[in-house]
């Protein structure tokens, strides 16, 4: 009886486990640059490109640093929609064209929110970055963003 109560435990241990935390996925991280009106705004990126990374992305995380954000590179121009399913922190998100200039922003989206947030034309990528980031720095559609992603488009 001992042992079926021990294996029970342990199963349910499992579960537990699997269910309220996820597994972390690695992403490769470089520097991403957005000149705007107002200057030059430098952010530490993580970088997501596999279909594992870019339907992960920022989920999970209950922090981000002031000048992190993540960068979501789809390869290719295509219509582009978002949501915050399982993100604990407010972001702010920057859409981005293949040439790296910015279409269109939306700002502080709610966490754990299903709502889904669309760019406002096909794009190449999307930044997010901590929610009020964008209002802070003044970065709006028209800024340019500076990545190796965009050279040469």
């Amino acid at each position: 009886m001992a042992r079926v109560i021990g294996a029970v435990v342990v199963v349910l241990l499992m579960l537990a486990g699997a269910a309220g935390a996820q597994a972390p996925t690695a992403f490769s991280r470089s520097s991403l640059e957005v000149a705007s009106a107002d200057g030059s705004h430098a952010f530490a990126v993580e970088v997501a490109t596999s279909a594992e990374q870019l339907a992960q992305g920022l989920m999970y995380r209950r922090s981000l640093a002031a000048d992190a954000g993540m960068l979501f590179d789809f390869g290719r121009v295509q219509p582009v929609s978002m949501w915050m399913k399982n993100t604990y922190i407010p972001l702010d998100m920057v859409f981005i064209a293949a040439d790296g200039r910015v279409v269109g922003v939306a700002e502080r989206a709610v966490p754990q929110s299903l709502a889904i947030i669309a760019a406002p034309a096909p794009v190449r990528a999307v930044l997010e970055v901590n929610g009020g980031t964008v209002a802070r720095l003044g970065i709006r559609a028209g800024d340019q963003v500076i990545h190796p992603i965009f050279e040469g488009k």
